[in-house]
C-alpha cells in the first residue's frame, strides 16, 4: 500500500504523489454517524492550510455539514418553501421562469456548497455577452440568487453567500419614450370612437397604469360625483390572470373624472349595453369597463397589443402603453399639475 500517514489527519501517496487530508464534520444529527470527508492536494502546505481553516471554523461553530444538494435543487426548495408563502403569485411566476429558463440550465447541476463567486461572475458575463437579455435582467437574476443563498446561510447549508462576493451588473435606467402635448392631442383625436379610446384617455389624461385600467369596474366609476376610484388591479402571471389590490396603499386613490373621460366612459357603457342586448344569454356581464364584445374582461397583454397596433397603423411615433402614462406625467409636470388628484 503506497499511502502512509505522515501526521494527524494527513497521509501521503508516494505513487500518485498526492496528499490526502481527512476532514471531521462531527456527528450527523439525523443518523448519529460520524461524518468524514477526504480531499486531495498536490502540496503538503495546501493540505495543512485547508485543515487549519476547517478546524478553526468548527471551533467557532461556523462549520456546515457536507450536503449533496445542488444549486438547482436548493433554488426550487427556496421557491416552494419561502417565496410561494410570502410573495405575490406574479412574483412567484417571474422567479420560477428565471430559474427554469436561465439559472438552472447554467448553474443548477453544481453542488450548492461548491458554488463559487467565480461561477456567478462568469454566468453574468456570459448572459450579457450573449445579448439575448439585458444587464438589468441579469441583475434580477443576481438579486434572486442573493436572496436564495442568504436563506441557505441561515439554514446552515453554506457558510457564506457567494453572491455577496461578486460585482453584479449595474442597473441601467431604461429610456422611456413619451409624447409631447401636441402628439398626445393627435392620439386622442385619432382614437376617438375607436375600441381603444377609453384606454387612451384613462392612461393619457389620468395617468392610470395598464393593470389599473383593465382592473377598473363600473362599480368604481361614479358619474354623479364625477370620480373614479382605483382599488383593484388585474395582471398576468403566465397564462393566469390575477386580480388583487394595488401594490401600495398610495396606489389606491380617488380621481376626478374630467368631461372628456366621462364622455368616453358613458359611450363605452352604452356600447356594452348594446352588446348585452344582442348577445343575450351569451353575454358575460363581468362588470369591468374594458372588455371584449362578449363582456369578458380584457387580458392585460391584449390591451397593450391593441394600443401598440393602433399607434403603428396610424403612423404615430412609437409609444408603449407605459410610455403613454409617462406622457401624462411629463405634460402634467410641465404644466405644474399634480399627477394624482385625490379626494
Amino acid at each position: 500500500m503506497s499511502r502512509k500517514r505522515i501526521e494527524r489527519n494527513i497521509s501521503y501517496d508516494s505513487e500518485r504523489k498526492r496528499y490526502y487530508a481527512n476532514f471531521d464534520f462531527g456527528i450527523d444529527p439525523t443518523s448519529g454517524k460520524q461524518i468524514k470527508r477526504t480531499k486531495t492536494f498536490s502540496r503538503l502546505s495546501q493540505a495543512r492550510s485547508e485543515l487549519r481553516k476547517h478546524e478553526s471554523s468548527r471551533d467557532v461553530g461556523q462549520m456546515v455539514l457536507p450536503k449533496d444538494i445542488t444549486v438547482g435543487q436548493w433554488l426550487q426548495t427556496w421557491l416552494n418553501d419561502v417565496v410561494k408563502l410570502s410573495r405575490e403569485s406574479t412574483t412567484v411566476y417571474t422567479y420560477q421562469k428565471m430559474v427554469d429558463n436561465h439559472i438552472a440550465p447554467a448553474l443548477g447541476g453544481i453542488l450548492l456548497q461548491k458554488l463559487t463567486p467565480q461561477h456567478l461572475q462568469r454566468y453574468y458575463a456570459e448572459k450579457i455577452r450573449g445579448g439575448k437579455i439585458s444587464s438589468n435582467t441579469v441583475r434580477k437574476h443576481h438579486d434572486l440568487m442573493n436572496a436564495a443563498f442568504r436563506v441557505a446561510v441561515k439554514q446552515g447549508l453554506i457558510l457564506s453567500n457567494p453572491a455577496n462576493r461578486v460585482d453584479p451588473p449595474k442597473v441601467k435606467r431604461p429610456e422611456i419614450h413619451f409624447y409631447s402635448l401636441e402628439e398626445l392631442q393627435t392620439l386622442l383625436k385619432l382614437s376617438y370612437g375607436t375600441r381603444i379610446e377609453v384606454l387612451v384617455k384613462l392612461a393619457g389624461l389620468l395617468g392610470l397604469r395598464r393593470e389599473e385600467i383593465v382592473g377598473l369596474t363600473w362599480y368604481h366609476v361614479d358619474f354623479e360625483a364625477k370620480k373614479i376610484e382605483i382599488v383593484e388591479v388585474r395582471t398576468s402571471a403566465g397564462t393566469q390572470i390575477v386580480t388583487k389590490a394595488p401594490k401600495t396603499e398610495s396606489s389606491k386613490r380617488l380621481l376626478y373624472m374630467p368631461p372628456a373621460v366621462e364622455d368616453a366612459l358613458l359611450r363605452e357603457r352604452e356600447k356594452q349595453a348594446h352588446y348585452k342586448q344582442i348577445l343575450a344569454d351569451s353575454y358575460y356581464d363581468s362588470g369591468y369597463v374594458f372588455t371584449y364584445e362578449d363582456g369578458r374582461p380584457l387580458r392585460p397583454n391584449y390591451a397593450s397589443d391593441l394600443f401598440t397596433k393602433f399607434v403603428k397603423a396610424n403612423d404615430l411615433p412609437p409609444l408603449t402603453l407605459h410610455g403613454l402614462r409617462h406622457s401624462f406625467a411629463s405634460i402634467a409636470n410641465s404644466k405644474g399639475i399634480p399627477m394624482i388628484v385625490s379626494y
